[in-house]
């Protein structure tokens, strides 16, 4: 009996002994955050501002992490969906990162989805609004802290019918973001009773808008909205001008047409009203302590793609403080994650069940030069996340 016991005693104490071991070996390592964003290419602006916000975060957030020190492992996705999938698994497999970041470009997040979905890791998508990664493929270990391309359009088309417009043209790029942005303002507008009096999608990446723009002053509609964004939203704001349609027909859109955008469009885009989750101008203490601290580390101005770099190092820097700074438990982690609140510029926002953010969206108008806050145009936002099963 007393043999029997003895062996018992040991075997816990054994068991115990290599518990509080593996924990401590586990606290001791770095932890490795992988970053699949474009550093180069038409995209690398904005792979670059949102490495800079992730690691800001951390650095600021350091005392949380329980004395866990961050290994960054950074890629360049080149913003080439073909790439994603060899990438992805190198970060998985050979550099067993615990936490994922990327990308900008949608199509490399359909590439990362393929290989990550439900494996052990977490990804994190910090920008990429294709409806389908927190929709119909999503998962337990895929989180995102952007937006889907639902939640920026689905706003306006309330906005619309309450200026009083009934007949709309709506216009963008024939690709996933373009359409899926016209489909979510469609979604609301038509539901309130307005009506799509034409429909546009030009071929991608064609900027060649005059032909598109003198068939829509021919149609005379209410307003417009567009989808576009970077190069294609200077080049379509300037010639909505300079064809003479500001003035006579509103211009609306999804709020990439006038983010990081408006010093080449100038005098051009004042007066459009665009929907946003973000403004540089909103007034809350975190945005202006943000925009300060970036300018000053960075010598230049913060944008939405910083910002949503800066919240994914929030999320993460508060599940590694809930868990004491061990994370070897997934699912432990993922609940961490899940129950977040995120203290953003943007404003406070939490977790839908799909892991897409739950946030507001703003309603912005550009004055001398800056998208101005009009009003939050639908408060705490959540994806309809449609096919999602969780």
């Amino acid at each position: 009996m007393f043999k029997s016991h003895s062996l018992r005693t040991a075997v816990v104490a054994g068991l115990a002994t290599l518990t509080l071991s593996t924990s401590v070996t586990a606290n001791n390592e770095p932890i490795k955050v992988g970053m699949m964003l474009p550093f180069s290419g038409v995209y690398g602006a904005l792979g670059d501002a949102t490495r800079n916000g992730l690691k800001m975060a951390l650095q600021e957030q350091m005392s949380k992490l329980h004395g866990r020190k961050i290994e960054y492992i950074e890629i360049d996705t080149e913003a080439r969906p073909e790439r994603a999938p060899e990438i992805a698994s190198s970060l998985l497999n050979n550099s067993e990162a615990d936490f994922i970041i990327g990308p900008v470009h949608s199509g490399v997040a359909m590439g990362m989805l393929k290989v990550l979905r439900g494996k052990d890791t977490v990804m994190i998508v910090p920008n990429a609004g294709a409806g389908p990664v927190t929709g119909p493929l999503c998962s337990p270990n895929v989180f995102r802290t952007s937006f889907s391309s639902w939640q920026p359009s689905y706003p306006m088309g309330n906005v619309a019918l309450d200026k009083g417009y009934k007949k709309v043209v709506t216009m963008s790029w024939n690709y996933g973001m373009g359409k899926e942005s016209l489909d979510a303002f469609e979604e609301s507008f038509t539901a309130g009773g307005g009506e799509i009096v034409k429909k546009i999608l030009v071929p991608f990446p064609k900027t060649e808008f005059q032909a598109y723009l003198s068939e829509i002053a021919s149609i005379n509609p209410d307003a417009v909205f567009v989808f576009f964004a970077g190069g294609g939203a200077v080049k379509f704001v300037k010639d909505y001008d300079a064809l003479g349609l500001k003035g006579k027909i509103p211009l609306l859109g999804s709020g990439f047409l006038t983010e990081g955008t408006l010093e080449a469009q100038g005098s051009a885009a004042e007066g459009v009203l665009t929907t946003l989750h973000y403004a540089d101008s909103l007034d809350n203490e975190q945005n202006t302590r943000f925009r300060s601290s970036y300018k000053q580390q960075f010598g230049k101005a913060s944008d939405i793609y910083a910002v949503q770099g800066y919240d994914t190092g929030l999320m993460i820097a508060s599940a590694v403080n809930q868990l004491g700074g061990n994370i070897s438990d997934q699912k432990a982690l993922i609940k961490a994650l899940e129950s977040t609140t995120v203290r953003s510029p943007r404003g406070d926002f939490t977790f839908s069940p799909a892991h897409n953010p739950v946030q507001n969206v703003y309603l912005r108008t550009v004055e001398n030069g800056e998208n101005r806050v009009v009003e939050i145009a639908a408060p705490a936002l959540a994806d309809p996340a449609r096919g999602c099963k969780l």
